[in-house]
């Protein structure tokens, strides 16, 4: 508890010392007074809070979920006022309830600024949601309130060393590709039955190489930066995954395709409308840990008011937490945004028009033991509305279930929750 107090201390100190420059007050109030309110608010908006050489990270401060129950820290990374070549970020978390520590820290070397190459490194000990996939070049995404977070409780922890590379191929083309190794513990009853053998922790070696293509969005240097002027549709984003077994002590080979495209049409009415196609196949022997769920978002408890939560951004609402896994699947989602309703100049409560479907299956399923759950090889659907920024950001979501995945009792395949839309 000494080093996590000694840790915490020396984190804030550099904080407080990015701040205030002894050696100079009168330069320190004059860069502080150059940060305009709106360039400000972006920071906030992204998720750091800015100093004079370091971004404190809010994504770090407080959050919870099942697992870990409360879980604070603090981390952030330097900024340009540092280095315009240099890097150094982390973080430092605790969990309260599992009363484990957790932290990452990564460093990154700009070599092209034109093409904003950066070679990165990265030492991170953590837990990970278990069938979750993430894209290497997918921005950063922050919201101050993260509602699917609140109910997960499969994690694995793992342990991973990365060296990667990020390069702008093209003013519409971004790569990213690494290579890791991870040391696999899941936190809950599992193993994973292969060749005779059976697995309840593994060593994996990984390499993947994602691609972001954007040919409809326009890009400008500034400072040096390329910066996207003009958001385009659609967006598509591919990635490869690759375990090698036997390479470094890895244990499993198999391979991970994963896609993304995302199109969004705004009307003359201001109204919006905006599709997502989401699909991953993974082939070999991948445990669980590394297969797809379908982001679920809803409780298993009896009642609709006791399975009363938060409604995600993109999450089936009334899919159950570890229903459904596969190792391939598809999703279908479509928004419909209609205009919001001018009732005052500060009540302008937005209704939204929602369908969500899910595809999948799973070979072998017998490999995964100590944990049940179904496969998706039928067609899942559900649908629904949500009327946002009723007040204070905050709004109320309705889903239904139907269709093969319909349940025996009716109020088993509604979600009624409320939602939280707040941008600065």
């Amino acid at each position: 508890m000494i080093f996590r107090c000694a840790l915490l201390f020396l984190l804030f100190s550099l904080c407080a010392h990015s701040q205030t420059n002894p050696n100079s007050k009168d330069s320190t109030r004059v860069a502080q007074d150059s940060i305009k309110k709106a360039e400000f608010l972006s920071y906030l908006g992204n998720g750091y809070f800015p100093t004079r050489y370091f971004d404190i990270d809010l994504r770090y401060l407080i959050k919870y979920n099942q697992f870990e129950g409360l879980r604070t820290g603090l981390g952030g990374t330097t900024n340009k006022n540092f280095s315009e070549r240099y890097r150094i970020s982390g973080y430092w978390v605790y969990g309260f309830k599992d009363d484990k520590d957790k932290y990452s820290i990564s460093g990154g070397l700009r070599v092209n600024p034109k093409r904003n190459t950066w070679i990165n490194i990265s030492y991170t000990d953590d837990l990970q949601e278990t069938g979750s996939s993430k894209f290497l070049t997918d921005k950063r995404f922050f919201t101050f309130f993260e509602p699917r977070l609140l109910n997960i409780d499969l994690f694995h922890r793992h342990i991973t060393k990365t060296i990667g590379l990020e390069h702008q191929i093209s003013k519409h083309l971004l790569s990213e590709t690494q290579f890791s190794l991870s040391k696999v513990n899941p936190t809950y009853t599992y193993n994973f039955a292969l060749n005779g053998l059976n697995f309840n922790s593994f060593d994996l070696s990984l390499a993947r190489v994602s691609l972001q293509w954007s040919p409809f969005s326009n890009y400008e240097f500034k400072d040096d930066v390329l910066v996207e002027t003009k958001n385009g549709f659609p967006k598509f984003t591919l990635q490869y995954t690759k375990s090698f077994a036997d390479i470094l002590g890895s244990d499993f080979n198999f391979s991970k395709f994963d896609f993304r495209t995302i199109y969004e049409m705004t009307h003359g009415n201001t109204s919006r409308s905006n599709i997502t196609l989401t699909a991953g196949f993974a082939n070999g022997d991948t445990p669980l840990t590394h297969l797809y769920h379908a982001y679920p978002n809803n409780i298993t408890k009896e009642t609709i008011l006791q399975r009363f939560s938060v409604a995600g951004l993109n999450s089936f609402e009334t899919m159950y937490f570890n229903e459904f896994f596969s190792d391939r699947f598809a999703t279908l989602q479509f928004k419909h945004y209609l205009k919001p309703f001018k009732i005052s100049e500060w009540f302008k409560p937005q209704l939204v028009l929602i369908t969500r479907h899910a595809l999948g299956d799973m070979a072998n399923q017998e490999r995964h033991q100590g944990i049940l759950f179904n496969t998706l090889d039928q067609l899942y659907s559900e649908s629904g509305i949500e009327i946002n920024k009723l007040v204070f950001g905050f709004g109320l979501s309705f889903a239904y279930r139907y269709g093969s995945y319909y349940l025996p009792n009716f109020e088993d395949n509604v979600a009624f929750k409320f939602t939280f839309n707040l941008s600065l």
